[in-house]
């Protein structure tokens, strides 16, 4: 049980990680840093954010490093990295959340976790960045679709249209 949730873990991980990445290789660096309005945030924003937030609970709460995360320069950077630096930095992340998670003992995961406030198992620190990084994600790509206007592919040959009752 305790693999079986690690390794889809590490899975969404990475599948968000991959489609994130294939954003970004769409857009150029005007587009990455766009915001359409004051209430919404720019694709860079929300990638700094998901590698502050996992650094947060994963790395510092479930791995034990320092955690120095300033949440609120998450969304007040401007023009502060490429997409380069901004896939660098979020492949490096998760990558170190991956070996984080790898590392884990069953007692890690029933174990209490006090993270920005929140008093949290193991497992629902795990929870929380997967969700999160969804989340996140679906927003990188709606926004990706508003300005490039194309489908994105994530599901490319794949039958979406399977049933249970087509097996």
């Amino acid at each position: 049980m305790k693999s079986q949730l690690l390794d889809d873990a590490k899975f969404r991980i990475d599948e968000n990680s991959e489609r994130i990445e294939k954003c970004l290789s769409l857009l150029n660096e005007d587009e990455v840093w766009h915001q359409a309005n004051t209430s919404t945030n720019s694709i860079a924003n929300l990638i700094l954010h998901l590698c502050g937030n996992i650094r947060q609970y994963i790395i510092a709460g479930l791995g034990s490093e320092p955690d120095y995360r300033q949440r609120e320069l998450e969304f007040a950077a401007r023009n502060s990295h490429t997409i380069h630096e901004l896939l660098e930095e979020l492949s490096d992340t998760a990558e170190n959340a991956k070996e984080v998670i790898s590392a884990l003992e069953e007692d890690d995961l029933i174990k209490m976790y006090s993270i920005q406030g929140f008093n949290l198992s193991g497992i629902s620190v795990i929870v929380h960045v997967v969700e999160h990084y969804s989340y996140h994600c679906g927003q990188i790509a709606l926004l990706t679709k508003l300005i490039k206007n194309q489908d994105l592919g994530f599901y490319d040959g794949q039958n979406l249209n399977l049933t249970l009752a087509a097996k």
